[in-house]
């Protein structure tokens, strides 16, 4: 799903809202995320997960071209782990599942 998608979704089941302002509640919960993670602090959705960020440590690398050694610098990267109740419900999603 996209973001436009799920604007269209959520839309579609509150037509009470403009479509403009659910466009601006999806942008500013996504901009309170990054913000949050920008500022190395982790944001958790009960029941849906947690995302945090993870330091990956300067390393030495390889171009897949030509072989040669080039350096990596250190990063940060976010991270997502699913809650438990988002881990089951995609499970009993699956086909096949009681």
């Amino acid at each position: 799903m996209t973001k436009s998608e799920l604007i269209a979704a959520l839309s579609a089941e509150h037509p009470h809202l403009r479509a403009a302002d659910v466009e601006t509640i999806v942008g500013t919960i996504f901009d309170e995320i990054t913000l949050a993670l920008s500022r190395g602090e982790r944001v958790e959705l009960r029941g849906f997960g947690a995302f945090t960020i993870k330091h990956r440590n300067a390393r030495t690398g390889r171009n897949p071209r030509t072989g040669e050694a080039v350096p990596v610098d250190e990063k940060s990267v976010p991270f997502f782990k699913a809650g438990k109740e988002l881990r089951e419900r995609v499970n009993r999603g699956k086909p096949g599942k009681a």
